[in-house]
């Protein structure tokens, strides 16, 4: 008897194989393939093969390992066609290193087994009656935003709905955008439910891993705190997925497999025909726009803990201010932070950019650090004493020789977190200090500063935008924006968007314990309505007003946008490519096709970047075509091609 197998790599079909055994879709299969041996999946179609004559061959053994469900195989199918990857790529989401993990001993699961925990926790009114919305529509397929003002206990509701869920026999899935956020996350979850959750991300080891691959599979593991990738483990019994901060741009994966997590879980829930929900302070425009349209349902939390309010907002103009040289901070800003570090309130000073210096300049050669491999400055980090591009990862030590003479005499130009960190320690000598990024939390060290800052152990805080994110800092009660300005020079489509939602989670972050709380704006550009608008308590209003723009222009979530990136060695020929790919699929596309154009950061991994920009209708008919297309087109040495399907990135 014949069987397609599809293999865990590049193919974008299955292979035809024969065996006695009796096997069914999803099982898995060791086969002979080339010289070596491959783990396949017994898949649910054969490859279309019109012309040729070949030898079959024969599958190996069926390996003892539980199959996967024809529901998820329907998922990673549909997967593929609309993000166009090839299926066996995405085969290769579901599985470890392309293979599947054997079933463990028992004793593995026992600290992820389900138990009830006898904790009662409250809930107010507002509380209750978005449970029951949530619980009604937790039957079926249905996706529900549960919309909340950052404090209002968002949290709570969607554990209760979880535990509704888990006591019927199902497995969950909560996805974070950030794997910063797990460690916090993780102990409320415990404190909730009595038991552990699995914790899936880039982070975890092997080990770990396999441990939880095989728990997902057999049924003894009930939830998983992921990642994006978390989304593809091959779940035995799923019954409910819940996307927290659904609107962060984290969610979407932009290198290697691209895809945006968040929409792909909204198509896995309607594959298992599960219930999903969706969490947000600000809604996305995409899940506004389906609110709207009545698609999604949706409940409401406007109540904050303890009645908590929300941080009064004062502006600091800095154009009729004498500010100090190489100073960020103004004396008024120094004025208002001691008054609240007097009342012993935690203050936090945000300012969106890592390291110390964007950009370092010879003040005798004028010239600066740029990336060998990108088209972009190296970025100084004084606390590891060297220059890094957040792009690529080159390294270079702080040393030129220069073309006038000597050495080169460096200026640093701008600031990021590390220098404001340095001006705050020498305006406030006497207070703990704590650098909150990237570079600062993803480290074994993250979880022992959380609970000091958590204690009040830690006064003052200089956060990037991370710090935005889920976090819980009962004492935070005044935060500082260093340069509003910067965030409001984003020139993508999303840049409103972007604002609007990171400003309401960052000053969500304040007065959540119902102490007063203020959050101030120092600015060069004293527009106050743009900042009125942004920190809107009513977010829709403004959401409404970007709804009409992008309808208006034909943006999405109105018109689907596919960006096609080639990338190659040489700018000349690559340019050149670029239009020959255009002609070629011009007449076999239903949609316009822009460009090509260089990309923003042209040169990125020593690669140079061209991009083309498709404008379709929102149905599949654009990704089949191309689907179709792009392999009958025979690319030149060195250039390849890159496939992003509702890009929100342009760079």
């Amino acid at each position: 008897m014949k069987f397609p197998i599809l293999i865990p790599n590049i193919f974008n079909y299955p292979f035809t194989y024969e065996s006695k055994l009796n096997l069914k879709i999803g099982d898995f299969v060791e086969v002979p393939f080339g010289k070596s041996k491959k783990i396949g999946v017994v898949w649910d179609y054969f490859e279309n093969d019109n012309n040729k004559n070949y030898k079959t061959k024969k599958i190996i053994k069926k390996l003892e390992i539980p199959q996967l469900k024809k529901k998820t195989l329907d998922f990673l199918n549909w997967f593929s066609e609309y993000n166009i990857v090839p299926k066996g790529m995405a085969l290769k989401l579901s599985l470890l290193s392309g293979k599947p993990v054997a079933i463990l001993d028992k004793k593995f699961y026992d600290e992820f087994t389900f138990k009830l925990n006898k904790n009662s926790f409250q809930l107010n009114s507002e509380q209750k009656k978005s449970l029951t919305e949530i619980n009604d529509m937790n039957k079926k397929f249905n996706v529900h935003v549960l919309q909340g003002t950052t404090g209002s206990g968002k949290t709570i509701v969607y554990f209760e709905a979880l535990k509704h869920i888990l006591q019927k026999g199902y497995q969950g899935l909560i996805m974070l955008p950030e794997i910063g956020l797990t460690n916090q996350f993780e102990k409320k979850f415990f404190e909730f439910f009595g038991f552990k959750a699995a914790i899936w991300h880039s982070g975890i080891s092997k080990k770990n891993k396999e441990i939880i691959w095989s728990g997902i599979t057999n049924g003894e593991i009930s939830v998983v705190i992921g990642a994006r990738s978390s989304l593809f483990l091959p779940f035995k019994n799923l019954g409910l997925i819940i996307v927290d901060e659904e609107h962060d741009q984290s969610y979407k994966q932009d290198e290697g497999i691209i895809f945006n997590a968040r929409d792909m879980a909204i198509s896995r829930a309607s594959f298992e025909n599960i219930p999903i929900n969706l969490i947000t302070s600000v809604p996305s425009i995409e899940t506004y726009e389906n609110i709207k349209k009545k698609k999604y349902t949706s409940s409401k939390l406007v109540r904050r803990y303890q009645n908590a309010s929300l941080p009064n907002y004062e502006i600091i103009n800095l154009n009729n201010v004498k500010m100090d040289k190489q100073s960020w901070l103004s004396k008024e800003i120094i004025q208002k932070v001691n008054f609240h570090l007097n009342k012993n309130d935690q203050v936090l000073f945000f300012l969106n950019r890592r390291g110390f210096s964007p950009s370092v300049l010879c003040k005798k050669c004028f010239n600066n650090f740029p990336c060998p491999n990108c088209s972009i400055n190296l970025v100084y980090h004084k606390n590891k004493n060297n220059l890094l591009c957040h792009y690529c990862g080159f390294k270079s030590f702080l040393k030129r020789e220069c073309s006038k003479e000597g050495f080169c005499e460096f200026i640093f130009c701008g600031p990021g977190v590390e220098r404001i960190s340095e001006e705050v320690k020498k305006s406030f000598p006497s207070k703990k200090i704590e650098i909150f990024s990237s570079d600062t939390m993803n480290k074994k060290s993250s979880k022992e500063k959380l609970e000091k800052i958590i204690n009040n152990e830690i006064e003052i805080l200089v956060g990037t935008q991370l710090i935005s994110k889920g976090f819980h800092f009962p004492n935070l009660n005044c935060i500082v924006v260093v340069d509003i300005d910067l965030s409001l020079m984003g020139h993508d489509l999303r840049s409103a968007e972007k604002n609007l939602q990171l400003y309401h989670q960052l000053s969500g972050r304040a007065g959540r314990t119902g102490s007063p709380s203020t959050i101030y704006f120092q600015t060069y550009n004293f527009n106050t309505k743009l900042i009125d608008d942004i920190t809107n308590k009513n977010p829709e209003i403004f959401l409404d007003k970007e709804i009409e723009i992008r309808k208006k222009n034909n943006l999405p979530p109105f018109q689907r946008f596919i960006s096609l990136i080639l990338t190659g060695n040489k700018e000349n020929e690559l340019e050149k490519e670029a239009l020959k790919f255009k002609l070629f699929i011009s007449n076999n596309i239903n949609g316009k096709i822009l460009g090509p154009v260089s990309a923003p950061i042209f040169k990125l991994k020593s690669k140079y970047r061209v991009r083309l920009l498709i404008r379709g209708a929102k149905t599949l008919q654009l990704q089949n075509s191309l689907a179709s297309i792009i392999p009958k087109y025979k690319f030149a040495s060195g250039i390849k091609l890159s496939v992003d399907v509702d890009p929100i990135s342009f760079n």
